[in-house]
């Protein structure tokens, strides 16, 4: 596998602050196997620069390690056998190296430093107040503890705030790219590889060598010795301090209870208390807040509804903690039943849908396929649950965009368009003045009498 794809944009912003003559502190972050490591070493490929992996040792054995780097990195064996014991004399002599050639210095999982001995951080603020601030160097510094690092690097509380040049918080591949990792797939394969696997590198590797995804879900998800197994634990407990509470708002999401009162209600607790928690799945990007696409407020609309944004999240909540006994007594045939019986409708379907808002409309957008851009796509519903499965609004315009996605094993008909007009006599923006437009999405294409209605119509784009 090609195992550097789709982080170009990342990876040019590296080399412009590589390419300063000043001092450059970038902060690299995000989840666990999203790739961030992989794209350090691909910037460093053709340069020279001290790499030093963290761990979760002591501030001191931390610092020892680095030391052996620093003598290597330096050329000065002296270094290494020396009892040096602050970091200031490290980055000294870091700096001392040659004259004029720009210093790159990375520090992978900065977090443990700092989780050892708080202290470190107002340590390395003086190291680069004081000297790396107005030399010609590079320092990055890279952490896969989401909270933790936006606490230690990016805060306005921490003592580094306001030194970076720059952040990258690394997110998981788009589905467009997923060609590139599966290039003898078919799109409907490549979607449901995506359902699974959902953009995280680790996993798509993962997925690599099986004839299709149920086999691939066999031996990757459901072996008990496999790392993705237990990983949405692994995650929250690496992540979160009180793992239960963040586990059940998960568990009951996954369920089908999307709205805070709904999720309030299943626990049993006060909707006063999940703002908190919610805030910080967010920030995970295991959840995402959605309001319906005509929200003139979104931030303060009480129309919001809480998803989970993580397909390999959805997919174990769905599929794999429900059966987690059968699986720990080795009746992996029945839960396996379980998923093939379900993972389109309940899951595939869902996860094609966000393809189609989330790609595949921009794609259509980026072909000016409509004479107006549209300020915002999303989805639309009601009170009464009427949903639109996209939504597009021109804000500067009267124009509004209605689409249907249909993940099905028969060609689309004229009856998912006829049925769509009727959803959109509730939608009420700019309702006595709008232009109207639908797009449909179909996995399996469409019947000739759909074809023949989008040409008549004039204002139907079949995707």
């Amino acid at each position: 596998m090609k195992r550097f794809i789709n982080r170009e944009k990342e990876r040019a912003f590296l080399e412009k602050e590589y390419a300063k003559s000043t001092a450059s502190l970038v902060v690299i972050y995000g989840r666990r196997r999203i790739g961030k490591t992989a794209l350090i070493k691909e910037f460093l490929k053709d340069k020279s620069a001290l790499f030093f992996l963290a761990t979760e040792e002591s501030e001191s054995e931390n610092r020892n390690a680095f030391r052996q780097l620093v003598s290597e990195y330096v050329g000065d064996d002296l270094i290494a056998s020396s009892n040096i014991g602050d970091w200031e004399s490290l980055f000294r002599f870091i700096l001392e190296k040659g004259n004029d050639e720009r210093k790159l210095i990375v520090i992978d999982e900065f977090q443990y430093i700092a989780k050892s001995n708080p202290a470190f951080i107002s340590v390395l603020q003086k190291i680069w107040d004081t000297m790396l601030s107005n030399e010609n160097v590079m320092l990055i510094l890279c952490g896969s503890l989401v909270n933790m690092m936006y606490a230690q690097t990016l805060s306005y509380d921490s003592p580094l705030y306001g030194r970076r040049t720059g952040q990258i918080k690394m997110g998981q591949i788009a589905f467009k790219h997923y060609h590139e990792f599966y290039k003898n797939l078919a799109e409907k394969q490549l979607i449901e590889y995506y359902a699974v696997t959902g953009g995280v590198p680790k996993y798509i590797e993962s997925f690599e060598n099986f004839g299709d995804v149920y086999e691939a879900i066999e031996q990757c998800v459901m072996s008990k010795e496999s790392y993705l197994y237990e990983e949405p634990n692994f995650l929250l407990e690496k992540e979160v301090q009180d793992v239960g509470s963040y586990f059940s708002i998960i568990k009951t999401i996954a369920s089908g209870k999307e709205k805070p009162s709904e999720i309030a209600s299943a626990l049993e607790v006060k909707s006063t208390n999940l703002p908190k928690y919610l805030s910080v799945l967010i920030d995970l990007d295991i959840l995402e807040r959605e309001v319906p696409a005509t929200e003139s407020k979104p931030e303060k609309s009480k129309m919001g509804l809480y998803r989970i944004k993580d397909n390999y999240i959805k997919f174990w909540f769905t599929f794999i903690y429900p059966y987690r006994s059968y699986i720990e007594m080795d009746n992996t045939d029945f839960v396996m039943s379980k998923i093939k019986k379900g993972f389109i409708a309940n899951h595939t379907a869902f996860v094609y849908e966000d393809v189609c808002r989330k790609e595949y409309m921009n794609e259509l957008v980026a072909q000016e396929t409509w004479d107006f851009v549209p300020t915002k796509i999303g989805r639309w519903w009601d009170r009464t649950d009427t949903e639109i499965d996209i939504v597009a609004v021109d804000e500067n315009s009267d124009n509004i965009i209605f689409g249907e996605c249909k993940y099905t094993t028969a060609p689309m008909d004229t009856n998912v368009y006829y049925d769509l007009l009727e959803k959109t006599k509730k939608v009420n923006w700019h309702k006595e003045k709008r232009k109207e437009h639908f797009v449909f999405f179909s996995i399996n294409g469409y019947t000739d009498k759909m074809k023949a209605l989008a040409r008549e119509k004039g204002n139907i784009v079949l995707y």
